[in-house]
């Protein structure tokens, strides 16, 4: 199994990456996908995805909104260019849109952008999106992506998972799903087929309520399984085969 969103080329895991690495091995977690998160990252990105037989996408999470979007537009597409035919080279992305962030105008041209860059490349898209469905939905309703994508993330209910399956796109479920709390996320787990999902976990980010650890890693996975397996009421082998199913499907690998 792979996580298919982890930062792990961040600072955060800098210090243990490679004990990291072994212990998610030793788990049965071969790797993940690394997603781009801005201009400054890229390279660094790329080099531990190397390292470590990683998956990586390249994109602008829209935290980080640069000064010059086209200028940024055209180093992205630039470095898509040179990656394209890279093994490890899966997808555009993270970008998407946040309401929790300023300037969400600038958000929407920076997604645009990257939307298009993704169907001129034909890649499929790992998409951000806080507070914003309505307008995201919207836009990706005007760029339609043959290759589909992830909403990253996903923690709503039934009818707005409906929503991104109809647009083609697929539905990353992490730590928010370990809180009993997230109704409606264990609804849309409990009555939508397991084909519409991805398994993630944003590490460093959105460690589970429930978890001792403040840093979220790639090895809490296997806990994800094992929840999703209990609302579907389904062994965590057949989960796990259909997991790893749609992942390979979705980003080709």
């Amino acid at each position: 199994m792979i996580d298919t969103h982890a930062h792990l080329d961040l600072a955060d895991f800098d210090h243990d990456r490679q004990d990291l690495f072994i212990k998610m091995r030793e788990q049965g977690i071969t790797g993940a996908i690394i997603p781009g998160i801005n201009e400054l990252q890229w390279q660094k990105q790329i080099a531990i995805a190397t390292e470590f037989n990683c998956y990586f996408a390249l994109g602008i999470h829209p935290w980080y909104i640069p000064t010059n979007i086209e200028k940024s537009l055209t180093l992205l597409e630039q470095k898509i260019s040179k990656y394209q035919n890279n093994d490890y080279f899966v997808a555009v992305g993270e970008c998407g849109l946040d309401k929790l962030k300023p300037e969400f105008t600038m958000q929407l041209e920076l997604l645009s952008g990257q939307l298009e860059l993704a169907n001129q490349f034909n890649l499929p898209v790992i998409l951000h999106g806080v507070k914003c469905h309505q307008e995201l939905c919207d836009l990706l309703a005007k760029h339609p992506n043959s290759k589909g994508g992830v909403i990253h993330g996903f923690y709503g209910g039934p009818e707005l998972a409906k929503r991104y399956i109809d647009l083609g796109y697929k539905l990353g479920i992490g730590g928010l799903l370990m809180n009993p709390n997230a109704k409606k996320l264990r609804k849309t787990i409990i009555e939508i087929e397991i084909k519409h999902f991805l398994i993630e976990t944003d590490s460093p980010s959105m460690t589970p309520f429930n978890s001792t650890e403040k840093r979220n890693t790639p090895l809490q996975i296997p806990n994800f399984v094992t929840e999703i397996a209990n609302l579907q009421k389904k062994t965590t082998v057949f989960i796990l085969e259909r997991l790893n199913e749609n992942a390979s499907q979705l980003f080709e690998l």
